[in-house]
């Protein structure tokens, strides 16, 4: 299978929720952030086929990157845009289950970007300032 397109959405230009979480991430625990662009590259390279314990389905195709550091879990919802593409939509910090009202801003940005990718896709960088 090709390697997969891994965007971030964007409400609006240069508004990325997760790229300012991880932003925040990089400069409250390094180690943790670099886990998560691992991750964010294990799907790029692995798409599709990237399964348990590095991401699971939760529901309404909205799947979650699972990061782990000592007792914190990190998350990182995302969709898939067709065959090629995955959309990191949501980041965040849990302690058991991921809560429903993330879910459900996964689901409502997905389908703002299904109905607009071209809007609703970060085209920076998540280092920059």
């Amino acid at each position: 299978m090709p390697a997969i397109n891994v965007v971030f959405y964007q409400e609006k230009p240069g508004d990325s929720p997760v790229v300012a979480w991880l932003r925040t991430l990089n400069e409250t625990n390094p180690r943790a952030f670099d886990k998560c662009r691992a991750a964010i590259s294990r799907l790029a390279l692995l798409g599709h086929e990237l399964r348990r314990p590095e991401a699971d389905y939760l529901r309404d195709d909205i799947y979650e990157l699972r990061i782990r550091m000592g007792s914190v879990n990190y998350r990182l919802l995302y969709f898939f845009h067709g065959r090629t593409v995955s959309v990191v939509a949501h980041g965040l910090t849990k302690e058991s289950a991921v809560p429903a009202t993330d879910i459900k801003q996964a689901i409502a940005r997905k389908a703002a970007f299904t109905a607009n990718p071209a809007t609703h896709t970060f085209k920076g960088e998540i280092n920059d300032a």
